[in-house]
């Protein structure tokens, strides 16, 4: 019975909806932790100068809530949960690399290339994956007098 309803939900999900279940749990978690146990603010200045971290760590776990709830609904409409797994990243990218330029936070040029690549690369990656994940088959030629 249990394995049906995996089979079932699976299914459902797709390899899109699945990558978007497990990006909005993983953007919830995130943003709890950042409210439970706050980082050093260092680097993210652009950001607490206007709210607290905890207001931002907000933006985090809607952002999730958005990803997960889109897991569940067709191709094409869940285009904003792609878009919204891609906001809080994007921002942390851009708040770290302008620390970076503006010489506040040296290391910030590491955190904004490592939220580029392996978050904002990794979805924007994914939303190009059609439903199924399925490569199409290349046509195969015969040429005349060649075997097979």
């Amino acid at each position: 019975m249990r394995a049906a309803v995996v089979r079932r939900i699976n299914a459902h999900l797709g390899r899109r909806g699945r990558f978007l279940l497990f990006m909005g749990v993983g953007k919830v978690c995130w943003g709890i932790g950042l409210i439970v146990e706050p980082p050093g603010g260092q680097g993210l200045e652009l950001l607490t100068d206007l709210a607290p971290l905890h207001c931002w760590a907000w933006v985090w776990i809607l952002a999730g809530i958005v990803t997960f709830g889109s897991a569940w609904l067709r191709f094409t409409q869940d285009r904003f949960g792609f878009l919204a797994a891609s906001v809080p990243p994007a921002l942390w990218a851009f708040v770290y690399g302008w620390a970076a330029v503006t010489g506040t936070y040296s290391r910030g040029v590491f955190i904004f290339l490592w939220y580029i690549t392996s978050h904002c690369g990794v979805i924007w990656c994914a939303s190009r994956v059609p439903p199924g994940g399925r490569r199409a088959r290349p046509t195969r030629r015969v040429v005349e007098g060649s075997p097979g």
